[in-house]
Formats: C-alpha cells, sequence, structure tokens
C-alpha cells in the first residue's frame, strides 16, 4: 500500500472506489484504462478493509474495556 493510499481515510478511499466503479460501468473506459482503474480500485479496497478492521479491533477492545470495568467493581467474596 503507498504512502497516499495509507493516509486516506475510509470514507474518502470509499468515495474514490465508488467513483472508480461509476466510470468503469459507464463502458466508455479503454481496455488500458480499465485495467488501471481496476489495481486502483483494489488498492482502495485494502485501504477500505484495513480502515473497517481497525475499527472493528478499536470496538472490540472498548467492548472488553467496558465489561472489565463493570465487572472488575463487584466484590466477589462474599462476608460470612
Amino acid at each position: 500500500m503507498e504512502v497516499k493510499e495509507a493516509k486516506l481515510t475510509f470514507e474518502a478511499a470509499l468515495a474514490k472506489l465508488e467513483s472508480i466503479v461509476e466510470s468503469m460501468e459507464s463502458g466508455d473506459v479503454p481496455l488500458a484504462d480499465l485495467l488501471a482503474k481496476f489495481e486502483e480500485g483494489s488498492k482502495l479496497l485494502k485501504v477500505c478493509e484495513a480502515r473497517l478492521k481497525e475499527a472493528e479491533l478499536k470496538i472490540e477492545q472498548l467492548r472488553k474495556t467496558k465489561e472489565g470495568a463493570a465487572f472488575g467493581s463487584f466484590d466477589t467474596e462474599r462476608a460470612p
């Protein structure tokens, strides 16, 4: 993944990817350009997947932190 693509936000990468798909679907793009657009689209898809994975991991960490804090404050020992 190039540095330029690594800095893209999910939203920016998705917008670029949607634009590429629309131009490819138009049927007005020469084969050589289609291949270049396909390659760029593949890279953007990887960026989107990476951003989604990062968000998923962050949510899982927050969930674990929240559950740990909620249950960690309870005293598990009972007084006789």
